[in-house]
């Protein structure tokens, strides 16, 4: 039986002092453990060495480890909950978070939780911030844990529809219906703090991460109020709240984004920060006054895409090779183009990633800084005070960089300043907005840079698109029609042999048969017949075919091998790509 020893006396100390403290263990067995864990047992954690050896049992190795931590250890199982503490976490919440709140302290808005990790302090963070509670957290076996969770928040129960529910029989919420512009400052501090509104914007939240979508909107209109999410470049509608809701939700959004909630006639930005399944999601915050209120927006920036290697975008083998012979080069400008939302930034991350070692300094300039990288110096541009792109790089290039990736080329000024950088001894990676990589150079002359300086510093342009990959749980072969091949300029005796793939649609791709995205790629690496035509003022037709003759794939022949490859269709590639093609 373990000892009672007050939890001051334990936190902080090593697992073997508070084991032997509390009487479940001896100084000669740890000291025998930590000696199988310097040999034989090398990289193994102490506590599954102490477990194996049989000398402690996981309920209470978790004992342990909470008490580490200054936390108590309950077990729950078979614990009844009530109404109001069940509540007080919406279902996908509890799950996704692996949370079971066990008490409710409405005089001091204290939440207790149980939780089976130690470590999981991020979940008490993110109710303070996602609930506004106060919270305290005790410590409960996996087991335990899961039966409680089973029992209170099995999948039919917290859903959009039962916390719709509750907002419609909320009287002062409904009360709020038709007073838009006559709400005073504590009503909408009383509406940002709705247990209802709270539930309910979690609930989307939650669902829209989980389901990778990279948009969250909430839309209000003159009789409606909605809410989409895009996932893979498409909105889907969610369940639509009452309208009345619609101060209510911005006000929340505002109060997690630390905007000021009693302005209504201005557009603000800002920023929230998640941890969701032991994942960091950011999420930017647009407000937007519309005349039937604010219309919000909130962009969700996963990490995990900063992460993706050259491969992993979609470039085959030959492009991987190409685009790593440019991006070693010691100078020069690779510029990036396409429309918004083609990937853009993704690409320019991933050569980043390449680039970001300890040789090396790199500077970035971006509208907005969207994603936090250690090792990058990352400048945000405030076109309100001053700092804008061009004299933001003036300043860096006096910061002794190797690399410099600049977010955007817009005017002559940040173009001439991005080609003196090239030519005094600096990488540039930048982007443009064109639709292919042609006409890329007809823009940097538009906008006033010289032909020589177009010729002597850029390196190469890539121009890209972003399709939808055909979801590989419900991918089926099938022959197209004649008048699909036709949308490509095709026959069927130009695809002879070749395979076709599209998804029927299922639970994992909610049913659209497509699951992700995929780049496809456009690379014009110059060489010395394209800048020769550059000095002679070839026309973008004319750029294009030499860049063909020296191995440029255009976006639709990128496509045409992503379609071959099984990895899309030809609906994506079409729709794509065919402004190219006219």
């Amino acid at each position: 039986m373990a000892k009672e020893v007050p939890l001051d006396q334990l936190r902080g100390r090593y697992l073997g002092r508070v084991l032997i403290k509390k009487g479940i263990l001896t100084r000669n067995v740890l000291h025998e453990c930590i000696k199988l864990q310097k040999s034989e047992m090398a990289g193994q954690k102490l506590g599954q060495i102490l477990i194996s050896q049989g000398h402690i049992t996981e309920q209470q190795l978790n004992v342990a480890l909470a008490a580490q931590r200054g936390m108590e250890y309950t077990e729950i199982e078979g614990m009844e909950l009530s109404d109001e503490v069940a509540s007080t976490i919406p279902q996908q919440m509890a799950t996704s978070y692996r949370i079971v709140p066990v008490d409710f302290s409405k005089s001091d808005n204290l939440l207790t939780i149980a939780i089976d990790d130690p470590n999981n302090f991020r979940a008490t963070d993110e109710l303070k911030s996602l609930m506004g509670y106060n919270v305290k957290a005790v410590v409960t076996s996996k087991n335990s844990l899961d039966q409680v969770l089973d029992r209170y928040y099995s999948k039919d129960k917290g859903n959009i529809n039962e916390i719709i529910g509750e907002i419609e029989k909320d009287s002062f919420l409904t009360s709020m219906e038709g007073r838009d512009e006559s709400i005073d400052l504590d009503e909408i501090s009383e509406l940002a703090e709705s247990s209802s509104v709270k539930k309910l914007l979690n609930l989307v939240l939650i669902q829209a991460i989980n389901d990778k979508a990279s948009d969250i909107h909430f839309e209000p209109f003159e009789e409606s109020y909605r809410m989409r999410y895009r996932i893979d470049g498409v909105l889907y509608e969610m369940v639509p709240p009452p309208k009345h809701i619609a101060v209510a939700l911005s006000s929340r959004v505002k109060v997690m984004a630390d905007l000021d909630i009693s302005e209504r006639r201005l557009p603000q930005d800002g920023r929230i920060s998640l941890t969701l399944n032991n994942r960091q999601v950011d999420m930017r915050v647009s407000i937007l006054p519309t005349v039937f209120g604010e219309s919000v927006v909130l962009r969700v920036l996963d990490r995990s895409q900063i992460e993706l290697t050259m491969s992993e975008l979609g470039l085959g083998p030959r492009e991987v090779d190409l685009m790593e012979q440019v991006i070693g080069r010691p100078n020069g400008i690779i510029i990036v183009t396409g429309p918004t939302g083609s990937g853009k930034t993704t690409t320019l991350y991933a050569g980043l990633k390449e680039l970001n070692s300890i040789e090396r300094k790199v500077i970035t300039t971006e509208d907005p800084v969207e994603y936090d990288v250690e090792g990058l110096h990352q400048v945000q541009i405030r076109t309100d005070i001053g700092l804008t792109f061009p004299a933001c790089l003036r300043s860096i290039l006096r910061q002794d960089p190797d690399v410099i990736m600049v977010g955007e080329i817009r005017d002559f000024q940040t173009a001439q300043i991005s080609a003196e950088a090239a030519l005094t001894g600096h990488l540039v990676l930048t982007t443009v907005h064109t639709n292919d990589a042609p006409s890329a150079v007809a823009r940097l002359l538009d906008l006033g840079l010289e032909k020589f300086l177009v010729t002597a510093t850029v390196e190469a342009i890539v121009a890209q698109r972003l399709v939808r990959r055909v979801c590989q749980n419900c991918k089926r072969e099938y022959e197209p029609a004649e008048e699909e091949l036709m949308e490509l300029g095709l026959t069927p005796s130009d695809v002879k042999g070749k395979k076709f793939y599209r998804g029927r649609g299922c639970d994992v791709c909610n049913n659209t048969g497509y699951k992700g995205r995929l780049g496809i790629f456009e690379i014009m690496a110059f060489n010395d017949e394209i800048r020769d035509l550059i000095m002679n003022d070839a026309s973008t037709a004319v750029l294009r075919n030499a860049a063909r003759k020296g191995g440029m794939r255009l976006l639709r022949e990128s496509g045409l091998r992503a379609i071959y490859d099984g990895l899309t269709t030809i609906e994506e590639v079409v729709k794509e790509t065919i402004a190219d093609e006219e």
